[in-house]
């Protein structure tokens, strides 16, 4: 039986802000969600990919509410 690999930090880092922002750009209008919601769909505690994905321009966040920066979306947009 084959075993999964064991990821690295940085490629775990990697796959939760990925999950993340996927969570943000897939609600059909782009509509903010609370941190709470956030943790809900995820499972975990959200806030080090907040963090990252906050200081690399993906994200904004206001209080408790998050949503997908417009660049997000429209590199989302052209991926598919």
């Amino acid at each position: 039986m084959q075993q999964q690999p064991t990821l690295t930090p940085i490629e775990r880092q990697n796959r939760e802000d990925s999950a993340l922002l996927a969570v943000l750009i897939c609600t059909n209008n782009h509509r903010p969600m609370s941190v709470d919601e956030i943790e809900r769909a995820m499972g975990e505690d959200p806030a080090d990919s907040l963090r990252r994905l906050h200081a690399g321009g993906l994200i904004h966040q206001l209080d408790r509410f998050v949503w997908a920066s417009r660049a997000a979306v429209m590199a989302d947009e052209i991926d598919d």
